[in-house]
């Protein structure tokens, strides 16, 4: 028996009779109106420091005794339950990625990342992230978070009471009371992180397979792209363009020079993101493999010999990045990898997922080692924040091969708080209806769970969509923050031209949209780093009171001025006032079958630029104003810019530039353009209004200037 496993049997041994010993009860306030409940066998060895929180809570005193949602710990089976019941009429949200509507009253969440092709292991329950928390909205609009701090597998039933169930030690619970579920997401974002600011062409609509190969391939859809006149920003690398599949290698063969690759999509305006999976493939003489070994970097099995699973290329170790060596270590394989031209990294297949084991990942007693803080401890702790601990290395290396340039990072696997190290996709769905309907409300649910920055595979990951399928499911992708075509090898192709002229027309004007809506895009996503505020929201977040509103899950909102009510929507619940319809690129967007609804609220401003190809034409030189005015002929808006890339923008090398209109005498409407804060002035540019009212859109000619005049009688409709 190794030292290794007598030092980790001690350990475990050790922390049993702590545990047994534990008589920790306490309940704190540590912050205003947050409060939390230790369990009274709580064994901090077990399950601190803390993976989701920014910092260890401070305590401030005794929780007040009218505190009304407090949780009751107990033991049953082995297991360590938490019950906490909830008023009538609550309505339950959160908890990450989760099928079925956006209300999650009555469903059962199990915990434990999991790779799920087509969401069929555990009727879907179980997917490829973890958030243990829950947001509940009462009947008056108010609102409270749970948040379980617990990286173990465990169960949450959605019932009343709602029961936590955990297969690892008692945790602790976080309970966040607030006026709104708004306030109660930006509490969260206080304690958990929010998302750093990406790249501007992230934000662009993006292209993938699995796999476009070879290299020429690549070229070929590019240029298609830009022959066809249809925005894109992104093209996609999958597993293919490895040598058999070993991480941080090219196919010699089909991608022999991928600098030059990059330079053509570069020349071409892309950028290009390319896929690193954790599975190392186990081969003496391959550089990843020598080196992990070298440095004993790879993860343990119970009796301390290295773990061997398999995954796409056979027989693989995998980093064990509870060591910051292996981070440090795996941080650094970015270098020479990014000097390529190799704008953005694909984590994928990190929950960690093994092919032909029982949960489809590594077994539970595997062991991790730990350091700096973090205790050495068995998989089954360490599992739901394996994807999260790989990818924030992965964020630490690109961004130290690459020091002035924002990292972009897609994972499949995260945990809570996961959302400050990289965006997320809702992992292989499939071309269905029934998966593209679940879509919305998993992107309205990790968005509610801290994660801003996600959308699904459109047009289906598995499988092939029909015409009228790729259609709708591109004209709605086109507003998920994350928007991105992927679909898996053996499939139909499913770029926009790829059905027909029909769809490829229908799909160009859906990307004109979001295009032509980049600024206002651009701010939300400002909005979501500094706040924690998610980019599409539910519609009941327009009037929280509204109860009708609760359960809708098709129609969503852009920010709090717009709403997007797709068309194969009936009957959707939407906000009650006024909500114009817009045009965008001059579609008729009440009678298009296919696009979307897009309805402006009353008193508000939207600004919108010029229909382009890639964000490296993102130009704020000219900008329309959609304003629709409210009862009191007012509106107001505003508009983030800073440089698109680099981190000027956190030393104040930003605008955010504020507009107030309203009418004067019945006559005259008038813009102010003002800046309300950061260091840059506001640009003189030319503004179009576009004044919304109910019978339509009227127009202005370009003016140029900050404070905007224009006589009401001059506003001409198209």
């Amino acid at each position: 028996m190794n030292r290794f496993y007598l030092k980790y049997t001690w350990v475990a041994f050790a922390i049993l009779l702590m545990a047994s010993s534990c008589t920790d009860s306490r309940s704190q306030e540590i912050g205003k109106e947050i409060m939390i409940f230790y369990p009274e066998n709580f064994v901090p060895e077990r399950m601190l420091p803390s993976m989701m929180l920014l910092e260890e809570p401070k305590e401030l005193g005794a929780v007040p005794a009218n505190w009304s949602i407090v949780p009751e710990f107990s033991e049953k089976d082995g297991k360590n339950i938490a019950k906490i019941a909830i008023e009538e009429g609550t309505d339950l949200y959160g908890t990450g990625e989760v099928l079925g509507g956006l209300s999650n009253n009555g469903k059962t969440v199990q915990l434990w990342n999991t790779d799920n092709y087509a969401y069929k292991r555990e009727d879907g329950r179980q997917l490829y992230q973890s958030h243990p928390w829950i947001m509940a909205v009462r009947k008056d609009g108010s609102a409270y978070g749970i948040l379980i701090d617990n990286t173990w597998k465990q169960k949450i039933t959605l019932t009343n009471p709602i029961v936590i169930e955990s297969d690892g030690p008692a945790s602790r619970i976080i309970v966040i009371e607030r006026e709104s579920p708004q306030e109660v997401v930006m509490a969260l974002a206080e304690l958990t992180g929010t998302m750093e600011m990406p790249p501007l062409w992230a934000l662009g609509f993006q292209q993938s397979r699995y796999s476009y190969t070879p290299d020429s391939r690549v070229k070929e859809i590019a240029s298609e792209f830009r022959k066809r006149k249809l925005p894109i920003d992104v093209i996609w690398m999958d597993i293919n363009y490895m040598q058999n599949y070993k991480v941080f290698t090219f196919d010699s063969l089909a991608f022999p020079d991928p600098a030059q690759l990059n330079d053509f999509l570069h020349a071409h305006d892309f950028k290009s993101v390319w896929m690193i999976d954790p599975g190392i493939k186990k081969e003496p003489g391959y550089f990843v493999y020598d080196q992990g070994t070298a440095g004993d970097h790879w993860i343990k099995t119970s009796s301390g010999t290295e773990y061997n699973g398999e995954v796409w290329p056979g027989i693989c170790a995998f980093p064990d990045f509870t060591r910051p060596a292996t981070r440090t270590w795996w941080s650094g394989l970015y270098k020479d990898f990014m000097a390529t031209g190799i704008d953005g990294v694909w984590n994928d297949m990190n929950e960690p997922a093994v092919f032909n084991t029982p949960e489809a990942t590594m077994p539970e007693d595997n062991l991790h080692r730990g350091g700096d803080g973090l205790p050495a401890d068995i998989h089954r702790r360490y599992h739901n924040v394996y994807g999260m601990l790989m990818v924030k290395a992965s964020r630490q290396g690109i961004l130290a091969a690459n020091p002035d340039k924002r990292p972009f990072v897609l994972s499949r696997a995260n945990f809570m708080g996961g959302q400050r190290y990289a965006a997320t996709w809702t992992g292989d769905n499939s071309s269905t209806w029934e998966h593209f309907k679940m879509a919305t409300p998993m992107v309205l649910n990790l968005g509610l769970s801290g994660q801003p920055f996600s959308g699904p595979d459109l047009g289906g990951y598995s499988g092939s969509p029909d015409e009228e399928l790729l259609a709708h499911w591109t004209t709605v992708g086109v507003f998920y923050p994350f928007s991105r075509n992927h679909t898996e090898a053996n499939t139909n192709d499913q770029e926009p031209w790829a059905l027909g002229k029909k769809v490829e027309n229908i799909s160009r004007v859906a990307l004109e949209r979001r295009y032509r809506l980049m600024p206002y895009l651009y701010s939300l996503f400002y909005e979501a780093a500094q706040s924690g505020l998610p980019i599409m929201r539910p519609v009941y977040f327009a009037d929280v009171k509204d109860t009708t509103l609760r359960k809708e899950d098709e129609a969503f909102l852009w920010g709090d001025d717009l709403v997007i009510v797709p068309k194969w929507s009936e009957n959707p619940s939407l906000p009650k006032g006024s909500w114009r319809s817009v045009s965008i690129v001059g579609e008729d967007s009440e009678n298009d079958p296919y696009q979307p609804d897009i309805k402006l609220r009353a008193g508000a401003i939207v600004p919108m630029g010029q229909v382009i190809q890639s964000t490296v034409e993102y130009t704020l030189d000219s900008l329309t104003l959609l304003v629709s005015l409210d009862e009191d002929m007012q509106a107001n808006g505003e508009l983030y810019s800073d440089e698109g890339d680099g981190f000027g923008y956190k030393d104040g090398k930003f605008t955010m530039t504020e507009f107030d209109a309203s009418v004067t005498g019945q006559s005259t409407l008038k813009i102010n353009v003002a800046k309300s804060d950061g260091d840059l002035p506001v640009a003189d540019r030319y503004y179009r209004i576009a004044l919304v009212g109910e019978e339509g859109m009227r127009y202005s000619g370009w003016i140029y200037g900050k404070n905007l005049e224009i006589p009401l009688d001059n506003l001409k409709k198209e």
